[in-house]
């Protein structure tokens, strides 16, 4: 039973809503920290509060905002890490939970702020990623006032306030900096209208659709993209600004509740650097300012956003860099507002993104502002950037470096993702014609039927499940019957936010993945960072070979207390249901056991928790390295159940890199090697009586689905949208003909040979 137990453990952890009703209360980053720590304070019922940032030049952990002490504190009580208790929090880098501080030896007593009075402490370390922010300090006059419930809420906390902490931060940095580059920007006309003629590029289409607008490109810092009509501009004053400035901060947290709802698994306050941009009063003060010494609105807005994006890109840390976006989006967003309070017109909706390179966050802030599609250059259609597009369903297409072209800013572009083809200033005939295309897809997407079970044309049952990688894919794979998920991609709400989610946001996630099939199988994998799946919040991996170096398990195993909130999550969200954790990229039976032991260590954490778990779990293993398919013997003795990753494993199995399209043609799934191997796969599973499922861009190559059931896989996962042509095709393939199909495919020695098989032979029932 609580000591206190007037204490509201429910309250304890701050929520997004939360925190997004404490930015519309806040006026400047300053108050911004005040509101935080009496925030923290009120719900947990403690005296003292308090955020000590880390300052990097100074190597000083600054008080930065307190409730409870002397006001003079703020600012004035510098700590060396190390020095004290909250130093001594920071080195360790975990959370420090004391019930008489002036009793440890690492105290240190601070003259004149009366802390002494306060006996409970109670630390936790604010962490984004693998940066240490700084630390959140409560304090309370009654000796062991704290718990381990408590240190766990101040931790969940911490963890929620990371990000919009570290927003704070960065721009508190900026705003200091003495560093004052001398930009000159004059106002600028809007652009005219470019020449006249249309020209079309190929691309490779990403995410299927037809879709019509304006080019907006934002690969560099250049004047028009803050485009203003000059004329107008003189006639605007000061009121105007003010009413442009209360009209963009009620988009933006509009636009943060919208997100919330429609994607809450990687959500992660997307704008919350927008709102806290708008409150810094450095920033407003200096267009306001320019205003009232005689410049335009637009001129003004453009000239301080060009300076704080200039003092973002000279410092050398990606955190910064990244930011310069976010300034220039505030910088359109009130030069929109000026003359029309319409969303639309702030945002980007109808336009066409063409960028350099894109964040996962960069896709999903510009699809919530309402982006037509976009043009990504010199990416790749197997990364994570755009399997998010794909994803959110936004029409995208990649560009080569040879292939990229100088469209003219504003000038009218038609995107046709389903054929690969970009149409800079399309004539009256394209668009129709194009627009007729759409309509009949239209049609015919419309008319396709899916069964509720699949099956081959002489009555083998084959199951199709979904590989799913946000919440907002599920109601498409029940809608289209999938029967179950084969693969959960764990990562996407690391990849697309802006630091590591909770335990405890992971759990409600896991929940609603399960939740949407009850009577279904469901795989859960851990994370799969690195390769191509690199985190924008973690240090820039510099290695020559990044699918080669820390990635999946061993990622998790480097990283031991991200791996255990994960299994945690998952544990907790298995209570009561068949739960299935599948270890990407294991390499040995040694890389299993370790993760097993790590399972079996997190179920006895949760018992002597009491916690309601799920803690006889289904333990399995990802097959995609040549050692595991040399280990498949032990390998389908110890797990529960094997996938085959093919995208990987022929990646790894033929040394080519799927990323890298210089090597594409040499990508080939129907490589003799693969072939063989996927039979050994399948034997071995079989002959241990072990489930074995496939998954990757093979389950869909409809070239090769004979095969694979000739080799006896009964159960594919794949994108849900492609099950309706999947199973069409399954219900034309008799299984004793796809057996000996299979037998001629393996004994064929050559790569030539094969594609002859398989662009001439048939495997429908004879009889």
């Amino acid at each position: 039973m609580d000591a206190y137990p007037h204490k509201d453990k429910v309250a304890l952890v701050c929520d997004v809503a939360e925190l997004a009703a404490m930015f519309g209360q806040t006026n400047d980053l300053n108050q911004f920290f005040h509101q935080v720590v009496a925030m923290i304070a009120q719900h947990m019922s403690v005296a003292v509060c308090s955020i000590y940032l880390f300052d990097e030049n100074s190597n000083d952990l600054i008080m930065t905002a307190n409730v409870g002490l002397k006001p003079e504190a703020v600012g004035n009580v510098r700590l060396k890490p190390g020095e004290g208790l909250v130093g001594y929090a920071f080195n360790e880098q975990k959370a420090l939970c004391i019930s008489d501080a002036a009793k440890e030896p690492a105290y240190k007593f601070i003259t004149g702020i009366h802390e002494e009075r306060y006996h409970a402490f109670l630390a936790a370390p604010i962490v984004r990623g693998t940066y240490i922010i700084g630390i959140l300090v409560v304090q309370d006059p009654r000796p062991g006032y704290f718990d381990d419930n408590d240190s766990k809420a101040l931790r969940a906390i911490a963890a929620q306030l990371a990000t919009t902490i570290e927003n704070a931060k960065l721009l508190l940095s900026v705003s200091d900096n003495e560093t004052n580059p001398s930009l000159t920007i004059t106002s600028q006309q809007v652009p005219e209208e470019s020449e006249i003629g249309m020209k079309m590029v190929l691309g490779v289409s990403i995410s299927s659709g037809i879709v019509r607008g304006q080019l907006m490109q934002v690969n560099l810092i250049d004047e028009s993209l803050l485009a203003y009509d000059e004329e107008q501009d003189t006639n605007l004053g000061i009121e105007v600004f003010e009413r442009s400035l209360v009209t963009s901060l009620n988009q933006l947290e509009g636009l943060q509740a919208e997100l919330e709802a429609q994607h809450a698994d990687i959500a992660s306050l997307i704008f919350s650097a927008h709102i806290l941009i708008l409150k810094d009063s450095s920033f407003i003060t200096d267009i306001r300012s320019q205003i009232t010494q005689g410049s335009g609105p637009g001129q003004a807005i453009a000239t301080s956003t060009y300076e704080v994006m200039e003092r973002f890109l000279l410092i050398e840390d990606a955190r910064f860099r990244e930011k310069a976006l976010d300034v220039l989006d505030i910088g359109r967003r009130l030069i929109g507002n000026l003359s029309s309070y319409d969303d639309a017109e702030a945002d980007y909706h109808g336009m066409i993104i063409m960028a350099q390179e894109l964040l996962p966050s960069d896709i999903l802030r510009y699809t919530m502002q309402g982006a037509a599609g976009l043009i990504m250059i010199g990416g790749n259609p197997a990364s994570h950037v755009s399997i998010l597009a794909k994803a959110l369903k936004i029409p995208t297409i990649i560009l080569t470096e040879q292939n990229a072209t100088n469209g003219g800013h504003l000038e009218e572009v038609l995107l046709d993702s389903d054929q690969g083809r970009i149409y800079f200033r399309p004539t009256t005939p394209v668009k129709e014609e194009f627009e007729a295309t759409q309509a009949k897809r239209r049609r015919i997407r419309g008319t396709r039927k899916v069964r509720n079970s699949t099956f081959s044309k002489d009555g083998i049952q084959i199951k199709l499940m979904a590989n799913i990688n946000l919440l907002s894919e599920l109601d498409t794979a029940v809608k289209l019957k999938a029967e179950g998920i084969g693969l959960y991609r764990s990562e996407f709400p690391f990849l697309i936010r802006t630091d590591f989610p909770s335990e405890e946001e992971q759990f409600r996630i896991y929940r609603k993945v399960l939740s949407a099939f009850p009577n279904h199988d469901v795989v859960l994998r851990t994370l799969d960072i690195g390769g191509d799946k690199m985190l924008s919040y973690l240090p820039s991996n510099q290695t020559l070979n990044p699918f080669m170096g820390l990635r999946a398990l061993r990622f998790s195993f480097s990283n031991k207390m991200i791996f255990s909130d994960q299994l945690r999550a998952m544990l907790r969200s298995g209570a009561s249901r068949d739960l299935k954790i599948m270890f990407p990229l294991v390499s040995s039976l040694d890389d299993f056991i370790q993760a097993r032991q790590m399972v079996n260590q997190i179920i006895a954490e949760l018992e002597e928790a009491d916690i309601n778990f799920n803690d006889k779990p289904q333990l399995g293993i990802m097959i995609e390295l040549p050692s595991a398919i040399e280990m498949i013997d032990e390998l389908a003795e110890e797990a529960n159940f094997l996938c085959i990753g093919t995208n990987d494993l022929i990646q790894y199995m033929l040394a080519v890199d799927r990323t890298n399209t210089d090597v594409a043609s040499l990508y080939l799934p129907h490589h003799p090697a693969i072939l063989r191997a996927l039979n050994t796969v399948v034997n071995k599973a079989n002959t241990n009586n072990v489930e074995i499922s496939l998954c990757g861009e093979m389950a869909t190559d409809t070239r090769l689905l004979p095969f694979l059931l000739g080799i006896g896989l009964r159960r594919l996962s794949l994108d849900a949208e492609r099950i309706p042509e999947v199973q069409a095709r399954i219900a034309e393939i008799d299984i004793t003909q796809a057996q000996l199909h299979a037998n001629k495919l393996l004994a064929t020695r050559t790569i030539v040979d094969i594609e002859s098989i398989l662009n001439g032979s048939s495997v429908h029932n004879q009889h």
